[in-house]
């Protein structure tokens, strides 16, 4: 992995190094997605004003660092934007950054996930929050669809009427509730409650750009995957 073109400090790389370890299990959320991110969020930046580069950066790397935490609580209550903003804390006080500068990195990473109640407030949080999402879209976001599918043994396309499906494995009946079982979750169900209402959650201009053609992109791969498996 070439370190360089990322333009990191040597606090950055260390950090890098630690998200690494915690990341290695998960085929959906590994380093490979974090730099995806960085590199989103630097284009989206390009066109933005007044960004604090060295807090955004920091956050990108940290963001995900308790996903894996969070897939091994079968209970659900694990939330890994909030538990990840606390491990955080601990990391950058150990690296002796500024208060001031852990609170802003807290509010980027706890604010980064969709199916959250926390906004993001700061123009680094929502360029966080934009980037993480535009990884989600397009053929990237079908191949990591299909990687989570795999682990927990999803079916490649559900039939299930949506509405039923909400109510019965979405916490609370809601579109945008935590995944009671993971099992009966699929890609298609997942685009339809939550990737498909993305670009409408988007704070920046570029990254609405961005998400046009690669929504446009997963809507004809759904389609055609229907019309592949159907038997009618």
């Amino acid at each position: 992995m070439n370190l360089t073109s990322l333009s990191l400090n040597e606090k950055q790389i260390k950090i890098l190094k630690i998200v690494e370890r915690e990341l290695s299990e998960d085929p959906s959320h590994t380093l490979e997605h974090i730099i995806r991110v960085f590199k989103i969020a630097m284009s989206i930046v390009k066109t933005e004003s007044d960004v604090d580069i060295e807090v955004l950066k920091t956050a990108i790397l940290l963001h995900d660092i308790a996903r894996l935490i969070e897939d091994k609580d079968n209970s659900g209550k694990t939330d890994h934007s909030i538990l990840g903003a606390e491990m955080a804390e601990t990391i950058l006080t150990k690296l002796n950054y500024p208060v001031e500068k852990i609170e802003k990195i807290k509010n980027c990473i706890s604010s980064h996930r969709y199916r959250s109640n926390i906004s993001p407030q700061s123009k680094e949080a929502r360029i966080l929050f934009d980037a993480d999402k535009i990884d989600l879209l397009g053929a990237i976001g079908i191949a990591r669809l299909y990687m989570i599918a795999g682990k927990y043994n999803q079916k490649p396309y559900s039939s299930k009427p949506i509405d039923v499906y909400i109510r019965e494995n979405l916490i609370n009946g809601k579109v945008n509730g935590r995944i009671k079982e993971k099992s009966k979750h699929s890609p298609n169900i997942e685009f339809q409650t939550k990737i498909v209402n993305i670009p409408n959650k988007l704070h920046t201009l570029k990254a609405k750009e961005m998400a046009k053609e690669r929504i446009a992109f997963m809507e004809r791969f759904f389609h055609q995957l229907k019309d592949d498996i159907s038997l009618d």
